[in-house]
């Protein structure tokens, strides 16, 4: 009889269960645990960035929308207003869902001091942040970063995510993923 096997009533062989590799499963706990203390948490916009605290990084940038004369909007030409940094794209399900939010966070919290600035990270060939601007009727200004370089400084890794700048220059907070007016405002308050 194989040991895998173990005899049943009248003769029949019945198979056991294989309790398989112990450092299989060592392996498979410590992958569980790792997605449960680091993985999720970060879908789910629960960490801490490591750029909260830390000076907002500079970035100067093209307009696609909404600024004015401005042919680049940069960090510099904000100084001493808290700024709303989100990163989105035109193909981002959650960052279409967000945007009348953000467009309303813009309108309300404008003459407090609060600028709003949308980064878009969409390539030429994927979308034109500009018309998406215009058919949903948003005002605030919308710069490119097509290489994502400015979204790589801060440590932008996931759409769409929002980045709240102090009138001192500090990243204040950050959130990742689709949120709501209460949360924003929340992190607008901190960094006034």
């Amino acid at each position: 009889m194989d040991a895998k096997q173990s005899p049943t009533k009248k003769g029949e062989v019945e198979a056991t269960k294989d309790e398989g590799n112990p450092l299989l499963r060592m392996a498979a706990l410590a992958l569980a645990v790792f997605m449960v203390l680091s993985v999720i948490p970060r879908w789910l916009g629960w960490h801490t960035p490591r750029i909260v605290g830390q000076d907002a990084p500079d970035f100067q940038l093209a307009v696609a929308a909404n600024g004015g004369d401005r042919a680049t909007l940069g960090m510099r030409d904000l100084r001493g207003r808290a700024v709303v940094l989100d990163f989105w794209a035109t193909w981002c399900e959650p960052c279409r869902m967000e945007a009348p939010i953000i467009e309303g966070i813009s309108k309300r919290w404008t003459a407090r001091g609060v600028t709003v600035v949308g980064v878009n990270l969409d390539t030429p060939d994927q979308g034109d942040p500009g018309a998406f601007a215009a058919s949903r009727g948003l005002t605030y200004p919308i710069v490119r970063d097509p290489a994502s370089e400015t979204s790589h400084r801060y440590g932008v890794d996931t759409l769409p995510t929002l980045v709240v700048v102090s009138r001192t220059g500090k990243v204040v907070g950050v959130k990742v993923g689709l949120t709501d007016d209460r949360e924003i405002e929340r992190l607008i308050e901190r960094a006034l």
